[in-house]
This record gives structure tokens, sequence and C-alpha cells, in this order.
């Protein structure tokens, strides 16, 4: 299990704020023979639809010297990630939410 971001509790008390249920922390994802997971899984139900909305939020935070490099390994994260929902859980919407720590 790898360590979750530095921003993962806000990213998800910010999910719960905008009354989004937390079905997954991590969400549990297969892609062949690997085990992955999405940082978080949420739902949110919308009175004119039986099923809601479903989403897995994938967490960056860019604070290492190379942001660059971080957001390529995000990227690539994503797609596989996003590869291996769409077999899964095809419904489920994967977002990247990323936060850069800018010098001023």
């Amino acid at each position: 299990m790898s360590a979750k971001d530095a921003f993962h509790e806000v990213v998800k008390t910010a999910l719960q704020r905008d009354c989004w249920l937390i079905t997954h922390d991590p969400y549990p994802l297969q892609a062949g023979t690997f085990d992955l997971a999405i940082d978080l899984g949420a739902e949110k139900v919308i009175a004119a639809e039986r099923e809601g909305l479903k989403i897995a939020v994938e967490i960056k935070s860019f604070l290492g010297p190379s942001k660059i490099s971080e957001f390529y390994g995000a990227l690539g994260q994503f797609i596989a990630y996003r590869a291996a929902l769409s077999i899964q859980d095809p419904k489920r919407v994967l977002y990247l939410n990323t936060i850069a720590k800018i010098r001023v």
C-alpha cells in the first residue's frame, strides 16, 4: 500500500462537504496481474437519477523539486488507472486532483 498524498484528507473532506459519499479509501483496482489503488472512490445520489454519479479521485501534490517529472508520473498513472477502470467499473469517472506549490 502506498503512502497517502499530503492533501488526501483535505480533498476527502472537500468531497464530503460537497455531499459526496466516500465509498472507498482507497479504491482497489485490478489491471491484469497488478493490484492498483486509486486514492478515493465516491458517489453522489441525484434525485432525478436512480444510480447517481460515481467517481474515483487520484490525488497528487507536486511538492518536489521537479514539477514536470511529477506531472509526467501522475499522467502515466492516470492513463493506466483510466484504462483499468474502464474495464472494472466503466460508469465511474476518474479525476486527477493536483496541487502544486508555486514560488512567488
